[in-house]
């Protein structure tokens, strides 16, 4: 038995974490915990518990840039995963539409594709 399977579909159970999922799946842009606080409205620690534990359920890859650690979507090749990822990705819009709006405003305030804006900050704020 697959038990990475197994973890990722009990991350996904959790709906803090298949919001986050199914945002990353639909804007297909990596994001930052800091990124991923301002979208959701959830503090440092869920942001970065939620996202880590996709990415320990093998559904996210993780990347260190600078004093950013960014998070994007894991390739996935078996049927059985890509099917998760497409069950996912076919979840109506309608659940989601508040944070999709304003994933898209967040990820407007980058520079060359780079976070450079901390969580809360007065420039986002300033956005709401």
């Amino acid at each position: 038995m697959d038990e990475q399977y197994i973890d990722a579909l009990k991350a996904l159970a959790e709906p803090h974490r298949l919001r986050l999922f199914w945002l990353l799946v639909h804007v297909d842009q990596r994001i930052t915990v800091a990124e991923a606080m301002d979208v959701t409205g959830d503090s440092q620690y869920n942001a970065s518990r939620n996202l880590k534990m996709l990415f320990k359920a093998g559904l996210l890859t993780q990347q260190r840039q600078g004093k950013w650690v960014y998070y994007t979507l894991a390739q996935q090749e078996l049927p059985h995963w890509k099917a998760l990822v497409d069950s996912v990705r076919s979840l109506p819009e309608t659940g989601f539409k508040d944070v999709t709006e304003r994933c898209k405003m967040r990820l407007a305030m980058r520079v060359d594709n780079e976070c450079v804006v901390g969580a809360n900050s007065e420039e986002w704020q300033g956005k709401l």
